[in-house]
This record gives structure tokens, C-alpha cells and sequence, in this order.
């Protein structure tokens, strides 16, 4: 697939340009303690879509993408920053395979870590002297945004964990992941990429809109491949998300159109790791048709946002990758 292909060729150069915050000179316990683990656990950051999604978008309104990488760069230090707190409060022991920095590291450190990633998000902005002020303002507003609605989303995932709460609508998942991941991994960086390329702001909100689609349609596909992905299950982090009680599209609507529903929300309470109820609360979900129903929820996002996008964007080979992107989104599960 095209994406695919775009993100093969230019990962490396995006892990180049994310790794360059870490070669700063530092005292040799900054470097043990700080620098060093973070540079560590960044490196093991998958393929960059939102990024390089970033300097696609700068591409697809006309704009030179060389102007967008310290924003780009700025939301996958954010990411980073995310990632490492998340695995803190869901008390998760894997991240892509790898121990987590908590675990590595210690509480301590990782949050400190996490906290020094996050000053990145402004702080790589502020400092480019390539961008006009006008932008930087504009861009460092997006920033914020994201970065409040992200907390929102996480404060809601935490806060229904910690009070036991499976009584939820599907209404209320789609809130919770459109602000937890939706706005960082897609609706920010496309929007902000079209700013730092001198789009109208027409085209801002397309892609925003467009990215807060295809966002969403990839954390439910990541929630589907956490279940019965086939590269997955030979992963420890297998099924996790039901070992993590996450109140995913999935759980939620099993729970409400299962007969089974109480047993589901009981392994979904025990916080087990055994193979055998992983694989209950799997066959439950089946049953219900959750599975079926996610699948063909992100299916039906994906094609509602390509529409638009065609529409509302002039030909260029950036859109097309854009629109190929969202195709990729929802077919990694072959």
C-alpha cells in the first residue's frame, strides 16, 4: 500500500530527527538517570505515522514540510510523554514488547522521563527559528488544545478503572477515545501541518476532521488487534487489554447486547492473565458481535472521511497518501 510504503522510506529519518533532542550535551548521571532511558524508550516508537503525517498535511495545502518537522517532532515527544504515564496508571508491564520505563527505571524516574517529553511539545516550537511568530502562536495554541483534550480523555479511561464502572454507552467510549487518542494521533497533526503550510482554514478543518476520524478508526482497530490480531498473539502483551479491564468499543458493546455480560465485566474486574479466560471473554465478545460490530464501525468511519477529504482537497500525491492512510489504518489486521 502506498502509506505503507511512505512510512517504510521515511522512519528512519523521522526517528533521526526525534532522537536528535536526546544528543544534547548532559552530565553523565542526566544521561544515566534522564536523558538516557527516555532516549531508549523513544527509540522503540513503531512507524511515526503522526509526524509524518504532520509534514503530509503541510504537503497537501501547498506548504514546504521541512517547516513542520519541529511540530512534528513536538507530537511524538508528546506521544512519548503519553505513553510512558499511561503504562503507569494502567499498571501495564509491556510496551511493544519491550519492559516498561516504571519497570526499568522505577515510578520515579519514568515520570520524570515522561515530564521532560512533554516540555518538548511547546518547547521545540518556541525555539524554531524557521516559523513566523503568527504561526508559532497558532500552532502552539493546537498544542495546548490536544494536549488538555488528551488529559480529558485519559481522566475519564482512569477515573471509570478506578470506580469499577462497566455501565457505559457507546457514546460515552467514542468521547473518551476521540479525546484520549483521536486529537494526537490524528486530528492535531494533520490540522497543524496544514497551518505550518499556509493552508485556509478551510482546508485546516478538513483535515482535522479528517484525522479525528481515521484517529479514532485506528485505536479501535489497535483494540481488535489486541484481541485476535495474528501477529499479536504471539506477543506477551497478548489480550492485555482485558487483563487491564479496558473499557474498549468492543467490551462496551458486548456488555450490552450479551446474555453473558456479567460473566464478561467479572474477567474484566479480575485483572486475570490466564490464557484460558482471555479466551472466554474473547468468545463472549464474538458472540455478542462486538468484534463484527468494531470492524465495521471503523470501516464506516474510514469511508465517510476519505470522502470528504476527496472532495474537499485538490488532487496531489500527499492527499492520496493521506487517503491511503486510512485504508492501512483499518487493514492492518491482514
Amino acid at each position: 500500500m502506498a502509506f505503507e510504503n511512505y512510512l517504510n522510506r521515511n522512519t528512519k529519518r523521522m526517528n533521526k530527527l526525534v532522537a536528535d533532542f536526546f544528543k544534547q550535551e548532559a552530565a553523565p548521571d542526566m544521561v544515566r538517570y534522564l536523558y538516557g532511558p527516555l532516549a531508549e524508550y523513544s527509540a522503540n516508537g513503531g512507524k511515526r505515522h503522526r509526524p509524518l503525517i504532520c509534514e503530509l498535511a503541510c504537503q497537501a495545502v501547498g506548504g514546504d514540510p521541512t517547516l513542520a518537522r519541529s511540530a512534528a517532532a513536538a507530537i511524538e515527544h508528546f506521544h512519548t510523554a503519553a505513553l510512558i504515564h499511561d503504562d503507569i496508571a494502567d499498571e501495564s508491564t509491556l510496551r511493544r514488547g519491550r519492559p516498561c520505563i516504571h519497570l526499568t527505571q522505577g515510578e520515579g524516574l519514568a515520570i520524570n522521563a515522561g515530564d521532560l517529553a512533554l516540555s518538548q511539545v511547546t518547547g521545540l516550537v518556541v525555539n524554531d527559528e524557521n516559523l513566523p511568530d503568527n504561526i508559532k502562536l497558532r500552532v502552539l495554541s493546537e498544542l495546548v488544545e490536544m494536549t488538555t483534550r488528551t488529559i480529558e480523555g485519559q481522566a475519564l479511561d482512569i477515573g471509570w478503572a478506578r470506580d469499577g464502572r462497566f455501565d457505559l454507552t457507546l457514546n460515552d467510549y467514542l468521547d473518551m477515545a476521540s479525546h484520549k487518542t483521536a486529537y494526537y494521533s490524528g486530528g492535531t497533526p494533520l490540522a497543524v501541518g496544514a497551518i505550518v503550510g499556509g493552508g485556509s482554514d478551510t482546508e485546516v478543518e478538513v483535515l482535522r476532521n479528517f484525522g479525528m476520524a481515521t484517529g479514532l478508526a485506528f485505536q479501535i482497530q489497535d483494540d481488535l488487534l489486541n484481541l485476535i490480531g495474528k501477529k499479536e498473539e504471539v506477543k506477551k502483551d497478548f489480550r492485555s487489554d482485558i487483563t487491564e479491564g479496558k473499557r474498549t468499543l468492543i467490551a462496551v458493546h458486548a456488555i450490552q447486547h450479551s446474555a453473558q455480560s456479567k460473566e464478561l465485566v467479572t474477567i474484566l474486574a479480575s485483572h486475570t492473565t490466564q490464557p484460558t479466560m482471555l479466551a472466554i471473554a474473547v468468545d463472549i465478545m464474538e458472540q455478542a458481535g462486538s468484534l463484527e460490530f468494531a470492524r465495521d464501525y471503523a470501516i464506516g468511519l474510514v469511508n465517510n472521511a476519505q470522502a470528504e477529504l476527496a472532495q474537499s482537497l485538490n488532487p496531489s500525491k500527499p492527499r492520496d497518501l493521506l487517503l491511503s492512510m486510512a485504508d492501512f489504518f483499518i487493514n492492518r489486521m491482514n
